[in-house]
């Protein structure tokens, strides 16, 4: 696999453009992306109960299992518990941006992000649409654009793409995400938007994007919050030339590992950006008795708002860690577990075999010093581990939801 500079108009046949429309004020707020050719579509969305308009016609559209030739974003605004006239105007949005394309509204998709509850400004979506749709376009530039134009208190973009060789035909991999607060364990208050140019039936592209969900998206947290937005769609237009993937080939693995690899790569990009954040979290867990076992105990380590807390005030409180995985529900025996933190600085060992260590609060403090630190623990249960990824908890994580919607 080969890491290559770009995002959603890597793949051969995709479009894309950005835009300020006036949504928001003086920002870029309006992201377009289109395939060629009509692309099969895979997507993963919120598990929150209450769901915004784009979701619930996205999950409606999906259904029917067309394929999908364009994508219209907007942010700034959610389009989220907005009754029967924000259903109305999310479907103009997608005709909107349908017409502009000379496609069917059934084969566009839409998102949305922002604030949850207001009034979605379809006159003025509607007339961005129309101007930026002329603009669409497959160079690096317009791909940037997009990407900038879903983000909302993101300080930067989100973007990887990547390139594998199958059948002796090069497929490109390329995604763009957002994602600041709002970041929890079963999605959160992201998107992203992932093209690629493989020749792969829906089902085996579905089952890529789901399976691969599970240890990549919802495996961060930044706040514990899940939105009603939480959106991941893949396009594959199939203009590689590959050889159809329609099964559990070694076609399929490698194309399975490097969405993971974009997927991963985004979803870390989206907890080092996290609202306040100062410091990016991973967190090991190994010698679980099962994957499921040590994936709960390390979410519940890095979801714990005490070891956020912790991390940014350098404080190596080793308890809070033990703490959380003490109450995550999976059963294990505190006297086998050992926990170590480790940083560019340097590693520090806190519990040995669940008795304490006497260790150096100077060298400790130094490690958590650092801007991406890792939390490395074994129950010595069983073989099987699991990685989650999540960032401290400061001051302006407060300062910045006190007056997000002003």
């Amino acid at each position: 696999m080969k890491v290559i500079d770009g995002s959603v108009t890597a793949p051969k046949g995709f479009l894309a453009a950005g835009a300020a429309v006036g949504i928001k004020k003086g920002v870029k707020d309006l992201a377009l992306i289109k395939s060629e050719v009509p692309a099969v579509c895979a997507a993963c969305f919120t598990t929150n109960v209450v769901k915004a308009a784009s979701v619930l016609r996205n999950i409606e559209i999906l259904k029917c299992g067309g394929k999908i030739s364009g994508i219209a974003v907007n942010s700034g605004n959610a389009n989220a518990c907005t009754g029967e006239l924000g259903k109305k105007s999310n479907e103009e949005m997608a005709k909107a941006y349908a017409d502009a394309i000379g496609v069917t509204a059934e084969s566009v998709l839409t998102a949305s992000t922002g604030v949850i509850g207001a009034e979605f400004p379809i006159d003025t979506v509607r007339e961005g649409v129309k101007k930026t749709a002329p603009t669409l376009g497959y160079s690096r530039e317009n791909s940037l654009l997009a990407a900038e134009a879903i983000m909302t208190t993101d300080t930067y973009s989100k973007e990887v793409a990547v390139q594998i060789e199958i059948g002796g035909k090069t497929v490109t991999i390329g995604g763009i995400a957002k994602g600041s607060g709002m970041i929890h364990p079963n999605m959160a208050t992201m998107l992203a938007f992932i093209t690629t140019d493989c020749n792969i039936e829906k089902e085996m592209l579905q089952k890529a994007l789901s399976e691969d969900i599970e240890v990549t998206y919802n495996m961060v947290s930044v706040d514990g919050d899940t939105s009603t937005n939480d959106t991941v769609v893949v396009l594959a237009n199939g203009l590689a030339g590959n050889e159809v993937i329609d099964g559990d080939t070694e076609e399929y693995k490698a194309f399975k590992s490097a969405l993971h690899y974009v997927n991963e790569r985004l979803a870390k990009n989206l907890v080092r950006d996290g609202e306040g954040a100062t410091k990016f979290i991973e967190v090991n867990v190994a010698g679980a008795k099962t994957c499921g076992d040590a994936k709960i105990i390390a979410k519940s380590v890095v979801c714990s708002s005490l070891v956020k807390a912790a991390m940014f005030g350098e404080d190596a409180n080793w308890g809070r860690v033990l703490c959380a995985m003490g109450y995550s529900g999976v059963k294990f025996d505190p006297e086998k577990v050992d926990i170590v933190f480790k940083s560019a600085k340097g590693d520090i060992l806190l519990m040995d075999n669940g008795t304490p260590v006497n260790f150096d609060e100077g060298k400790a403090a130094d490690i958590l010093s650092e801007k991406e630190i890792t939390v490395n623990i074994k129950i010595s249960e069983g073989n099987e581990c699991a990685a989650a990824w999540g960032c401290d908890l400061s001051y302006d994580y407060v300062k910045i939801n006190g007056d997000y919607r002003s």
